[in-house]
């Protein structure tokens, strides 16, 4: 799916992540390794085009990432970093049901033209309904098969979140915080930080 909305738009690269309230619940694809760096870079600093995108619930247009550095002062000199220069994220709708974001991105700056744009945005919808067609039929609280296979979700995250949660006494909202802000100033992935947590090789005080 991803690789297609790349080929579709004329971009370097695409991924599709989920969200859930507030919450980036994690990838569905990703078309390249930088894609799938992108999305990583957005789970574990909680910024960036997709949160953007799913939040605001309109599409978020970045074409010369290096020019707007204070955008997302955490995330850009990253992604800049791994050959990002135009990143666009847009909003996973259907009705009144908030999915995810659909990103893409460019190796080299410069807006979307007006074509480009017209097919991310019927991309994102029909990425929108591939999901939840994935997902029919599966029992409440689990994923469908296809996710399941083809998905990283990051359950462990989620789980280190609880355990934070109880561990300070706070909501697990404020604790998955807490772990970003663990991961960042550590220079760890947000995935690493929660599988110490999970195996109690850390523990939040």
């Amino acid at each position: 799916m991803c690789a297609g909305c790349a080929a579709v738009t004329a971009v370097s690269g695409a991924g599709v992540i989920l969200m859930s309230g507030d919450v980036q619940r994690g990838s569905v694809c990703s078309s390249d390794p930088v894609s799938a760096l992108i999305e990583e870079l957005q789970f574990t600093l909680g910024e960036g085009p997709c949160i953007d995108a799913f939040s605001g619930q309109r599409p978020v247009l970045e074409s010369e990432l290096a020019a707007a550095p204070t955008r997302w002062p955490t995330f850009s000199p990253r992604a800049v970093d791994m050959g990002v220069h135009a990143i666009f994220g847009f909003p996973m709708v259907i009705g009144a049901a908030r999915i995810g974001a659909l990103n893409l991105y460019r190796a080299e700056p410069g807006p979307l033209r007006a074509e480009q744009h017209a097919d991310a945005l019927v991309l994102a919808g029909v990425a929108a309904r591939a999901v939840l067609a994935a997902q029919a039929g599966a029992p409440p609280g689990a994923l469908g098969p296809e996710l399941e296979a083809s998905s990283d979700f990051r359950v462990v995250v989620h789980q280190a979140a609880g355990m934070v949660s109880v561990q300070l006494d706070v909501s697990v909202a404020e604790a998955l915080v807490r772990l970003r802000a663990y991961a960042y100033a550590n220079d760890h992935s947000l995935n690493a930080v929660a599988q110490d947590v999970v195996a109690r090789r850390l523990r939040f005080t």
